[in-house]
């Protein structure tokens, strides 16, 4: 059983935003100051990328731990109330963003998923971002390994 009413849990649900979280903030902050541009949610692109850098063909997703099912102990969070429903929407966002980053690739973009748990670490973080923005597309075994962190 929930503790809100309809009326409560609708207003609860209409709060939780899908652009300008926190986290994403925080990671456009970090990219502006590290001096890459970057255009917002292109919605020709697959998934509509949070932050994408055209001239590179890299996108970057900012992804809550919860919401996309991180192995971390925010996205091991399991509900009490509705549970089945939850993991069925949790588990179809994993397959949305899976099918994104596999039409991304074919189209020839790189993609690199930025945890919301990462964003409480911002100099590894910052690392982190500097390879995957700075390396070239000849960086091909570096931009493998990036690829396969990620997911």
């Amino acid at each position: 059983m929930d503790v809100h009413n309809a009326e409560q849990r609708s207003f609860n649900m209409s709060r939780i935003r899908n652009r300008d979280t926190k986290p994403e903030m925080a990671v456009r902050k970090l990219v502006f100051a590290l001096g890459f541009r970057y255009r917002l949610h292109r919605k020709d692109l697959p998934g509509k990328p949070d932050l994408v850098f055209a001239g590179a063909k890299k996108v970057v997703f900012v992804h809550g731990c919860y919401w996309h099912v991180h192995d971390c102990r925010y996205g091991r969070v399991t509900p009490k109330t509705n549970a089945e429903f939850w993991q069925t929407k949790r588990q179809s966002n994993v397959a949305r963003d899976a099918r994104d980053r596999l039409a991304l690739t074919v189209l020839g973009w790189q993609s690199l998923i930025v945890w919301e748990c990462e964003t409480r670490d911002l100099e590894a973080l910052k690392a982190r971002l500097t390879r995957f923005l700075s390396a070239t597309a000849t960086d091909s075994a570096d931009g493998a390994k990036m690829d396969s962190e990620t997911m």
